[in-house]
């Protein structure tokens, strides 16, 4: 299984505007630093917690349909918060992908990990590698104010925290408040 981003969210879950006032900035100089701390602020949490803040487009590729397809019908998606299955492609043994229809599964929003539950067996693929692609979106919602507040929050810190360091820091584990802020929030390893 090979997780491919599609999209990337289209806007932070804190803004510039916002990280400007949490650091006490009026001045534009640093505008480019602290928009680029923001987004790593929020790879960074969005790593620990294993979960996507603001909506993105995703797409896995597998060489088969796991077990659990077979067995219960159920593929597991291992991103959260699942929202919806765009597309599930199966390429042929032409090379061609067909698209499997909407009216043979179910695929449920869910606040953790989604899942799609095939109502008829999905078609196997006809290439050994890469033969199937399911394209979803994850995230807590297309706006900033969508992602809970404890992790807006933790992005602002740890992007006052970097900025102030710039470097200088030796320890890399996430400060303390950072990390109080996200645990309720960080999901298992499912992989």
């Amino acid at each position: 299984m090979r997780p491919m981003l599609i999209s990337a969210p289209a806007v932070e879950p804190v803004s510039l505007v916002e990280a400007k006032s949490w650091l006490r900035e009026d001045a534009s100089d640093e505008d480019q630093l602290i928009q680029a701390l923001i987004v790593s602020a929020r790879m960074t949490l969005e790593a620990y917690t294993r979960r996507f803040f603001v909506t993105q487009s995703w797409r896995l590729i597998l060489d088969a349909w796991p077990l659990s397809v077979a067995a219960s019908s159920t593929f597991a998606i291992p991103f959260a918060p699942f929202q919806s299955v765009a597309a599930i492609r199966v390429y042929d043994g032409a090379d061609v992908a067909q698209v499997v229809s909407a009216t043979t599964y179910r695929a449920p929003a869910a606040g953790e990990g989604g899942r799609i539950v095939f109502i008829k067996p999905p078609p196997l693929p006809g290439r050994l590698a890469d033969g199937i692609e399911l394209d979803f979106s994850v995230g807590y919602g297309a706006l900033a104010t969508q992602t809970p507040e404890p992790l807006r929050r933790a992005i602002l810190i740890l992007v006052a925290h970097w900025r102030e360091r710039r470097g200088d820091d030796a320890d890399d584990a996430l400060p303390r408040a950072v990390e109080q802020l996200a645990r309720p929030f960080r999901r298992e390893r499912l992989l």
